[in-house]
């Protein structure tokens, strides 16, 4: 059905660009859409390439707020991914008994994330209402619910147990919210003046921190100038100077071990450090920087897998753990016992292990996946 329904609307958006580019032409086709675009319909901003002009996503993102088609072409695309991957897709991925079983790598990320495979339940879209909408197809078998439970900001808890900065496990000691507490210090305004605007910027720093991110693409993230963006991140690293002092620390014992490794002594090896090359050089510090965070993360949530498989064992024999996206455990329970499975995911998961900032995890539970969320 939801197949059924987005492929109206894809016809829709189909007619929609026909009619704006005034011809029929395969909008699949980067070559005969970048003629269309760029020569035909002389939109500016043009990036030409050896096989024709680039109509890659970053590009097209900046043409949308002034182009109606271009708004249209990135929709088309996006419901053309849903109805194929996940509406067309997952029905081909059918067990016999209606049941779908991804299967779990251990070994593929270089970070230590688990990554799920044929199919791919880890990418099930969240950002628009469309992707959310798949999620009501994933439902407990008959006289069960899910139970889901996922940490809040577990990297950055984990980057300031690490870094132990003093100021940011005083932030989340306070339990105020991290964002706001970052837009307030690092812009210097007071917490109850802080806008939703400025603690979406302050999250787009505290989260690109974590990946070693520029001043140019923090500002492509919120919209600012370069310089903006370097004030923003040049503020952020003064307010949480042990974090600063972390990330520098992080570089250097990667360099002379040749490795950077988790909080629990997992190793991921760099040659990229001793490269010539100053972006293959600076790709390997970033990751210098960046593994120790995402990769003792991606520890607990194993840590914690652990435990809830051996309590329920013991506790709730009838409840399976199902599923694992990332930050995130699902859980499928008897219906008679899902408020004592909820409490039991939240309590383990919380203490999986002992770091200088506590975990926090928010646990839902409901018939679908999307009645979780």
């Amino acid at each position: 059905e939801y197949g059924d329904t987005l492929a109206v609307k894809i016809t829709e958006l189909e007619e929609r660009i026909y009619e704006q580019a005034r011809e029929t032409f395969n909008i699949n086709s980067p070559k005969q859409l970048g003629v269309i675009l760029f020569e035909k319909m002389q939109l500016p901003g043009s990036k030409k390439t050896k096989t024709g002009y680039s109509t890659s996503a970053d590009v097209l993102e900046k043409l949308a707020p002034e182009q109606p088609i271009i708004r249209d072409i990135l929709e088309y695309r996006t419901l053309a991914k849903l109805k194929s991957t996940y509406a067309d897709g997952l029905l081909t991925c059918l067990d016999e008994d209606g049941r779908v079983r991804s299967t779990f790598q251990q070994t593929v990320t270089a970070t230590g994330r688990l990554s799920s495979t044929e199919p791919n339940l880890q990418n099930i879209p969240v950002r628009t209402e469309q992707g959310r909408e798949l999620r009501k197809f994933f439902v407990a078998k008959d006289g069960f619910a899910l139970v889901d439970a996922d940490y809040s900001q577990i990297e950055l808890r984990v980057l300031a147990s690490l870094a132990d900065d003093k100021t940011m496990i005083d932030a989340f000691l306070s339990g105020a919210d991290i964002h706001s507490i970052t837009a307030s210090q690092v812009m210097g305004i007071p917490l109850e003046n802080v806008t939703p605007n400025d603690r979406r910027k302050a999250k787009a720093v505290n989260f690109g921190i974590v990946y070693g991110i520029g001043a140019f693409s923090l500002s492509n993230d919120i919209g600012t100038s370069i310089v903006e963006a370097d004030r923003y991140i040049k503020g952020y690293l003064a307010n949480y100077s042990g974090v600063a002092e972390f990330m520098e620390n992080a570089k250097k014992n990667a360099k002379e071990k040749g490795y950077a490794e988790t909080y629990f002594g997992r190793r991921r090896y760099l040659p990229e450090l001793q490269e010539k090359n100053a972006i293959r050089r600076g790709f390997g510090e970033r990751v210098a920087m960046n593994m120790p965070i995402q990769g003792t993360a991606a520890d607990i949530i194993k840590i914690a897998m652990i435990k809830v498989y051996e309590r329920l064992k013991k506790e709730f024999p009838d409840s399976k753990l199902i599923m694992q996206v990332h930050d995130e455990l699902i859980i499928e329970a008897p219906e008679k016992d899902k408020e004592k499975v909820a409490l039991l995911l939240k309590e383990t998961m919380e203490n999986a292990c002992e770091m200088a900032v506590p975990f926090t995890v928010d646990v839902q539970y409901g018939k679908t996946w999307y009645d979780t969320k």
